[in-house]
């Protein structure tokens, strides 16, 4: 397998720093117009946030079993076993990726002006 170098800091930073723009932007109370687009690749069943943290959060409790010293201490048990329990309930968010196909076809009424800009 060819070796993929690892990601900066500032990389993983920059990332979670435009996830944090699309949640502001959400509450903004923007056209579904403008949600769809947004929502799909956040939600790919295959490249989406939902299977990608998953696959994170199971690589980093393989990681971390493989490396850390034996006999492990029960606070690594612990974690290693919080990533793999997390690692099913966020890839089985992957549903939603229907949910957006299926929202593309509905109707939608204009947004309501929010308190803010009245």
């Amino acid at each position: 397998m060819p070796h993929t170098p690892a990601p900066s800091p500032d990389q993983i930073a920059q990332a979670t720093t435009t996830l944090a723009q699309v949640k502001d932007y959400l509450r903004t109370n923007p056209p579904a117009a403008d949600l769809l687009p947004l929502l799909a690749p956040l939600l790919d069943e295959d490249t989406g946030v939902p299977i990608l943290l998953g696959n994170i959060l199971r690589s980093a409790a393989r990681l971390i079993e493989g490396q850390a010293l034996l006999p492990w201490p029960v606070e690594v048990r612990r974690i290693i076993a919080r990533l793999r329990a997390a690692a099913p309930e966020v890839t089985d968010c992957y549903d939603l990726h229907q949910d957006i196909h299926r929202l593309g076809a509905l109707p939608f009424d204009s947004p309501l002006p929010s308190a803010s800009c009245q």
